[in-house]
């Protein structure tokens, strides 16, 4: 069902609640503030601190101009993102200044009296208009009671959500790799993963389908999992963009199976298309706002007609992670539990978060965060492009169809050694460069590069196993200067020994240099080759 068709409200989903978010009740205290607004109440209720002692007078900041960054590159700078050239510039950036005072001039003004006083855990009345209006812009949901709230960041969301949906000795589906973080917050409710198959768009909905339908409570141990977990753009850890197509198969196996979608989204407007060698890049052109809008793979809300999308979004990829701030969008009746799970714990962002983002977005207006986000997008294409070119210049690589495992249906680029430059009859341990030991699909969104190892032919692999010499690589790598983050993590289950696989690295091209990523892969490259040898 498209947008422009909804006129209906979200469906009775409350039989998905677990006990602790039914026995949630309003706190006592904050059921109070309904009457806060009421036009010349004397409140003697509740334990506010007086404004006038708040050392605060106001507070104030600069902003850059949401233009600061271009929407397109020559080709000839392809390769190498005008950001990285920002900071050698001699002109000063472009900014414009904010002030909030302590009290307000206008009603609905930003003001410290409300902004840093004990607030909604809904979010300031401003910010949440503002999210409101973006999300019916941007994400478009599909039925028409829709709403949101803000809370903590995205870790802390999942947090209330698997709180609120979830008992204890339930099973939470998952991509067979997944963000452990969200996993390591379950796990102590007693909230079992379930892994599903993925291929090259993530989460295969064939093996979500195989999974439900043959579910065999019995030898299971657990009922039938009735949430879901996913994040499906820039997929962490394999980076890959799920399309609008497999999101409608995914949905309506969820109606089918009464599955409630937690849609875990931090790098929606990192989508970076296509990686395309250096030798075949050309410029990118500029697009108006909604045909880039209409270019990015759309929410699971857009399809979501029924009310079962819980979506966390943050503003920690888009702005600044340190902000702690992002917003839920779901139906009524699961956002009151969750405001409920967060009056009696995190209660609401930082006041100075909520009025620090709120006067951001205040002074860009709509069409400003639209044109900061469109360049943030094409800065980290730049930046995974460059990443990727790195590889091509320090390894052979050859692309491939995949047609098994995560990556079906991707070009999957197979990595060997490069010969080194030799005078003399290279060994049979030199010519071991020949042999693909490494492999990787460009990711296609966010800020990671999955890599699956082929040590097959490391002279220890029959004694020690893939993961043995996962660890032992990923060691040298570190003495070598360089860290990246161990593949076995990402596992939705733990990997044993006997666990049948590869060995797998996650690297991150999000915040170094071209200096420091070209030497990280200059150092792979070395320790790698000396690691095939003994």
């Amino acid at each position: 069902m498209l947008s422009n068709e909804k006129s209906t409200d979200a469906l009775d989903l409350s039989h998905h609640l677990s006990k602790v978010g039914k026995a949630r009740h309003t706190s006592p205290l904050k059921g109070l503030q309904k009457y806060m607004g009421k036009p010349g109440l004397i409140s003697l209720a509740g334990g506010l601190p007086n404004a006038a002692y708040f050392p605060f007078s106001s507070v104030s900041g600069e902003i850059l101009a949401p233009d600061s960054f271009p929407l397109k590159t020559d080709s000839e700078e392809s390769s190498l993102s005008w950001f990285w050239k920002l900071f050698s510039r001699s002109d000063k950036e472009r900014t414009s200044t904010f002030t909030v005072g302590k009290y307000s001039k206008r009603p609905g003004d930003l003001d410290l009296e409300n902004g840093l006083q004990y607030g909604l855990a809904t979010g300031q009345p401003k910010l949440n208009e503002i999210i409101r209006e973006f999300v019916g812009k941007v994400f478009q949901p599909a039925y028409k009671n829709w709403t949101t709230l803000v809370h903590t960041g995205n870790t802390d969301a999942w947090f209330k959500t698997v709180q609120t949906i979830l008992n204890p000795g339930e099973g939470v589906i998952v991509s067979e790799w997944t963000y452990p973080s969200a996993m390591a917050s379950a796990q102590p409710f007693g909230i079992i993963p379930v892994p599903v198959g993925m291929d090259s768009e993530g989460m295969s909905s064939i093996s979500l389908r195989e999974t439900l339908s043959e579910w065999d409570e019995s030898a299971r141990g657990m009922p039938r999992p009735h949430v879901m977990y996913t994040v499906p753009v820039g997929q962490n850890p394999t980076g890959t963009t799920m399309g609008i197509q497999r999101k409608k198969e995914i949905y309506d196996i969820c109606v089918e199976y009464d599955i409630i979608i937690v849609e875990d989204d931090p790098y929606y407007f990192l989508q970076q298309g296509k990686y395309v060698p250096k030798s075949d890049r050309v410029a990118e052109p500029d697009t108006d706002d909604e045909v880039f809008i209409a270019s990015l793979a759309p929410s699971y809300l857009k399809l979501d007609y029924q009310g079962r999308v819980i979506r966390l979004d943050t503003f920690s990829k888009t702005v600044c992670p340190g902000s702690r701030l992002g917003w839920f969008t779901c139906n009524p009746m699961f956002a009151e539990r969750l405001e409920r799970a967060a009056e009696t714990s995190s209660q609401a962002p930082s006041g100075f978060t909520q009025i620090y983002v709120a006067s951001l977005l205040l002074k860009w207006h709509y069409e400003g965060y639209i044109r900061w986000l469109k360049a943030l997008r094409l800065q980290y294409k730049q930046r995974r492009d460059y990443f990727l070119d790195c590889f091509a210049d320090e390894f052979h690589l050859k692309a491939t169809l995949s047609t098994e495992g995560y990556t079906a249906g991707a070009h999957i680029y197979h990595a060997s050694l490069k010969p080194k430059r030799s005078f003399v009859l290279l060994s049979e341990k030199d010519v071991a460069y020949s042999k693909p030991l490494f492999s990787f699909v460009p990711p296609s969104s966010g800020m990671f590069l999955w890599l699956e190892l082929h040590l097959d032919d490391h002279p220890s692999f029959s004694s020690l196993g893939y993961k043995a010499l996962e660890m032992k690589l990923w060691t040298e790598i570190a003495d070598a200067g360089v860290l990246f983050a161990p593949g076995a993590m990402f596992f939705a289950t733990p990997v044993e020994d006997d666990t049948p696989g590869y060995g797998h690295f996650r690297i991150s091209f999000s915040n170094s240099t071209p200096e420091e990523m070209k030497t990280a892969v200059s150092t792979f490259s070395t320790v790698l080759r000396n690691f095939m040898k003994n």
